[in-house]
């Protein structure tokens, strides 16, 4: 079987949250299970692409409306991310810094797309599987089914998986023109809501559509920014697919990022020696525990809560506990996190924007990982912080929901709390403390939570076993 996944990010390629984590070690692993899986993004101008080697794979051009646009196809030559990795240049439009946040990105990703399936046309074989990876590449299976020129590709399977249902990449009917000629008498599969949706588009026109956990996959038909009546006409389509992470990228035993490497046998001192280099870098004490948080500063990840978090928290438990945050986001929520540095002493630090290696730090030094999320579509940090013995404080949401059991439940390992809300979230700090203060059920809980597997196996098997299906 063979499967072209079509993304906007892919690890480490281009990275700005978890879409990049799963295209990157998703088709690797199907890889490993005997199937031809590729990868086609955008080809950004990145480091990665300055420095390793490429071959020409592809040359042509196509038309965005009126515009026409050269198109260049670079195949990644040595198979270094174990698997066939393509990247699709469009000088002037994709050769840029940074995947998103372009005055043109509409036009960008649409000429993406078009790009793509226009070298997919000249392949001498097909991909049993188109896999479209949110809203970014959501008018695939449109232009599959419907434009004039693709009728060559009509029978190849197209699968939707949505990341995150908030983003839905809508843009106004004057831009129709952009797309390749079609029936107009279909123009209303790509609409939602008075505007061309990608991603309404794609539920409606994909033979399946998946969500990265079951439980979002349930909350998505009462609460999908105004896609809610769709999804529960097309659930027939919908599979809920738990994400997995690498487990060879996340392993502290052999994490080249980490100081001191560990494992479930040796992590108390190697995570007491983490967290004493990570409180003198950050000026804490590393007698206290400490909690950290780890993603964007948005009102999705509950950003926004985090210095109320910090500053309540820090007065309830009279200063006995350490914050680190590391992300970036909305300017008022890292100003709020600024002034909270100022009145909470050595009990805080931040740091702006993204480190790939202080992350990997911060996960193996901190006591917990703390996530409050309004939405969390699958969320794995709490993946990354069980396999590196870090109790996650996460709302019950989500994929946070499928993956953390609380302490209090048999079996539990985790924290969960209920509502999005300061005090919910406050509580559940109070409890991290009476964990942490009996040293030997946090000694227990910390070594199961090692041992758990969150690896990509059971994942990769299940969307083979839906690939099958179609």
């Amino acid at each position: 079987m063979e499967i072209l996944h079509v993304s906007a990010e892919c690890y480490p390629i281009a990275k700005v949250g978890g879409l990049a984590d799963v295209v990157g070690a998703l088709p690797k692993y199907q890889t490993q299970a005997g199937c031809v899986a590729k990868v086609v993004m955008p080809a950004y101008k990145t480091r990665f692409f300055a420095t390793q080697e490429f071959e020409l794979v592809h040359q042509g051009g196509t038309w965005l409306g009126h515009d026409w646009y050269h198109v260049n196809v670079w195949k990644e030559e040595h198979n270094i991310l174990g698997f066939d990795l393509y990247l699709l240049d469009i000088p002037g439009l994709l050769d840029k810094e940074g995947v998103y946040g372009h005055w043109n990105d509409t036009e960008r990703f649409l000429a993406f797309q078009v790009g793509v399936l226009d070298w997919l046309n000249e392949w001498t074989h097909h991909p049993d599987v188109i896999h479209c990876h949110d809203h970014h590449t959501g008018l695939i299976p449109f232009m599959v089914s419907y434009a004039y020129k693709y009728e060559r590709l009509r029978n190849i399977a197209t699968v939707l998986t949505i990341h995150n249902a908030q983003y839905q990449g809508q843009f106004g009917w004057d831009e129709l023109y952009r797309l390749p000629g079609f029936d107009l008498w279909k123009a209303g599969l790509l609409g939602w809501d008075g505007a061309i949706n990608p991603l309404a588009s794609a539920i409606k026109c994909a033979w399946r559509f998946t969500t990265v956990s079951p439980t979002y996959l349930e909350e998505l038909y009462s609460n999908a920014n105004g896609l809610e009546s769709l999804l529960s006409s097309e659930q027939n389509k919908g599979v809920g697919i738990l994400n997995g992470i690498d487990s060879v990228v996340w392993d502290p035993a052999t994490d080249p990022m980490l100081p001191i490497n560990y494992n479930e046998f040796t992590f108390i001192k190697a995570k007491e020696d983490i967290k004493k280099l990570l409180c003198e870098e950050f000026d804490l004490d590393p007698k206290l525990p400490l909690i950290s948080f780890i993603g964007r500063l948005v009102g999705d990840k509950g950003g926004d809560l985090l210095p109320e978090i910090i500053g309540r928290s820090l007065f309830e438990q009279h200063q006995q506990l350490n914050f680190l945050v590391l992300g970036s986001g909305d300017p008022h929520v890292e100003w709020s996190l600024q002034q909270t540095r100022i009145y909470t002493g050595k009990n805080f630090n931040v740091q702006f924007g993204y480190n790939e290696a202080l992350a990997h730090r911060i996960y193996a030094g901190s006591d917990f990982l703390l996530m409050p999320s309004r939405v969390e579509p699958c969320g794995l940090n709490q993946m990354y912080a069980l396999r590196y013995g870090t109790v996650p404080i996460v709302r019950s949401t989500g994929g946070l929901k499928d993956t953390v059991i609380d302490f209090g439940d048999p079996g539990g390992f985790g924290i969960r709390f209920i509502q999005p809300a300061t005090w919910d979230a406050c509580n559940a700090v109070g409890r991290s403390l009476v964990l942490y203060n009996n040293a030997s059920l946090f000694q227990e809980i910390r070594e199961y939570c090692m041992q758990l597997d969150h690896s990509w196996d059971s994942a990769a098997s299940e969307y083979l076993k839906l690939y099958n299906s179609l």
